[in-house]
């Protein structure tokens, strides 16, 4: 069986471990013949690679790992490349949250002012990622992006590189079918669903299992209890943090109102914002909590290795995120065709929505790429709503290849998360301060 080059692009995340053990799971089905990190913070990924390495050591001693700061050398004959860059680290993520909450407006990495932020921070270090890949790897290869914010990189990747060989896809979705699952006590990979939106803004419309129809069945659950189970630490550790809690019980009071469809969660910031920000600590935000929380149990275990030269890796759980990713390679690596929902451009597949939008639907992976499945028409109120945001998303790639100041002031006025012009050009003057060396220069 063929043995493939993985290079994981951001190898220093502190998700790393946990994908490398999702990858090691499936060591047999999908053989790697060299695991390669990459970074351009090398400190970083070291300690991260020390981590790496002892799970390699347990689970698949005989895999060639190299780390590198050096894209000749991390993307050389590469046949997939998993993507999962964060410019500007956490602590720029802590500004993409707490500038906005000091206006009394959402701040979240991916949703409102902040994910406009982020946006701007990533679209061309992504940019500049494919043409390295497309350099140095395999002329086969697939970039499978896991690079928030995906809605707004996956627009921009559509208009800078539209060749590119890359797959755009996030797990929220698929921990939402996790905790769907978990509901109806199933295993989440006999769910089938059907689903429409843009990234981190959609709906689920319908469920089945084994070809049963199971959507109301979770739809009232959904209604009393949203979709949190007695014990959530059961269900995925990655998604059973306080602030996670409350994230998947907003879902009841979304359902409440709009019972027709199951909300992805990112939607309570957009329908419940007043709420969110009325309950979020402008001084402890998620940043914080991810800080104190995922990021310091990596570094710890790294000083409890240097100190002892142990270290216990039950404390790195896989989960959906390194799941996911490791499932859509396999269904590209062997023409699987797997049925996942991915960013695709739209191209007639949600019949009432902008031809061009980067919509987040149903598609069958394949070798040659997602082939998506027709939707069909979407009531008013949502479309409505993915009109507004999509074209959030456009005025802000536009603000990044134009150098637009107007246009990204548009983006935040145009967030259904900012309530005023006025309010929308303070945030984005704070934010200019803030990631000056990060964005591209707006006039």
């Amino acid at each position: 069986m063929h043995k493939f080059i993985l290079t994981i692009a951001g190898g220093g995340s502190t998700y790393t471990p946990g994908i490398v053990k999702s990858l090691l799971a499936k060591k047999e089905e999908f053989p790697l013949k060299e695991l390669r990190l990459y970074d351009n913070d090398g400190d970083r990924q070291e300690k991260v690679a020390i981590i790496v390495k002892e799970v390699v050591k347990e689970f698949a001693p005989e895999l060639k790992v190299l780390t590198t700061t050096d894209p000749e050398t991390a993307f050389s004959d590469a046949e997939f490349i998993f993507a999962q860059m964060r410019v500007g680290k956490n602590s720029m993520r802590e500004q993409d949250e707490k500038i906005p909450l000091r206006y009394g407006v959402v701040g979240q990495e991916t949703c409102g002012p902040g994910g406009l932020a982020y946006g701007l921070r990533t679209i061309y270090p992504m940019a500049e990622l494919i043409d390295l890949v497309e350099k140095y790897a395999n002329p086969k290869h697939w970039i499978v992006n896991y690079s928030n914010p995906a809605a707004v990189v996956a627009e921009a990747m559509k208009k800078l590189r539209p060749n590119a060989r890359i797959i755009n896809i996030c797990d929220m979705p698929v921990a939402t079918i996790r905790n769907m699952a978990a509901v109806i006590g199933e295993d989440r990979n006999k769910l089938v669903v059907d689903y429409f939106g843009l990234n981190h803004f959609g709906w689920f419309t319908k469920v089945t299992v084994d070809g049963v129809d199971r959507t109301d069945e979770i739809r009232k659950h959904a209604i009393k209890h949203g979709l949190l189970v007695e014990d959530m630490t059961k269900v995925d550790a990655q998604h059973s943090d306080p602030s996670w809690i409350k994230n998947w019980k907003n879902i009841q009071y979304m359902m409440e109102m709009f019972p027709d469809y199951i909300p992805n969660p990112y939607l309570q910031y957009y329908l419940l914002g007043d709420s969110i920000v009325e309950h979020t600590n402008v001084e402890h935000t998620r940043a914080n909590e991810v800080m104190e929380g995922r990021e310091k149990r990596i570094f710890d275990a790294v000083d409890e290795y240097n100190r002892t030269g142990e270290v216990d890796l039950s404390s790195f759980y896989t989960g959906v995120h390194g799941q996911f990713i490791v499932d859509v390679a396999m269904s590209l690596a062997y023409n699987l065709r797997k049925r996942f929902l991915v960013m695709v451009e739209n191209k007639g597949a949600v019949m009432n929505l902008p031809e061009d939008a980067m919509v987040e639907i149903p598609a069958y992976i394949t070798s040659d790429g997602p082939e998506p499945i027709r939707v069909g028409e979407i009531p008013t109120f949502y479309k409505a709503l993915i009109e507004q945001q999509y074209a959030v998303e456009k005025l802000i790639v536009e603000a990044a290849i134009e150098h637009s100041y107007t246009k990204a002031l548009m983006a935040l006025t145009l967030s259904k998360t900012v309530p005023s012009a006025f309010k929308a050009k303070e945030i984005l003057d704070e934010l200019i301060k803030a990631n000056k060396g990060y964005w591209p220069e707006l006039n």
